[in-house]
């Protein structure tokens, strides 16, 4: 239930900090011949034909029907605007993509320090069952002892038994 509002807040946070580049980016495409000719004005008329034909095909419109296109100045406009609010969303998905690859990177740097682990309990088990077999040797060599000490005792002094 938290997470939305947190969410909200950092992407109202990451707009706050970028609106005033992407109106630094604004300006600077509305004076640049390149921009307003090549980044301006050319998505801002396809945006344009793109809404009149969906606003026609609403209304119910057949056929072709023929735009008359954005003024250039309106298209600058719309053109630098679209060129701001791209600025935003793209910094928005470039930060939930490095959050998304640092997740990755946190989950295969878990997933290593648990394999580490394995191969150390791993370890740790191999020497216990090498442990176990050295004391039953040792146990077997000590019941041997005892049996053989028992011979010698007998031998000795038969009355013990």
């Amino acid at each position: 239930m938290v997470v939305f509002p947190l969410g909200k807040l950092l992407y109202l946070g990451m707009k706050q900090v970028t609106k005033p580049i992407a109106n630094q980016l604004k300006s600077t495409a509305k004076r640049s011949e390149f921009f307003r000719r090549y980044i301006c004005i050319p998505p801002a008329q396809g945006l344009h034909r793109l809404e009149m034909f969906v606003k026609f095909r609403l209304m119910g419109a057949k056929g072709s029907v023929e735009f008359k296109p954005l003024s250039q100045e309106k298209a600058v406009d719309l053109g630098a605007e679209m060129l701001g609010e791209f600025f935003i969303y793209m910094t928005a998905a470039s930060y939930i993509v490095y959050e998304y690859w640092k997740g990755i990177q946190k989950d295969k740097e878990r997933d290593s320090t648990q394999d580490e682990q394995g191969t150390s309990l791993d370890l740790l088990e191999e020497r216990m069952r090498a442990i176990e077999n050295e004391l039953k040797k040792m146990s077997e060599q000590l019941n041997e002892t005892k049996r053989e000490a028992t011979r010698q005792t007998e031998k000795i002094d038969p009355k013990k038994k």
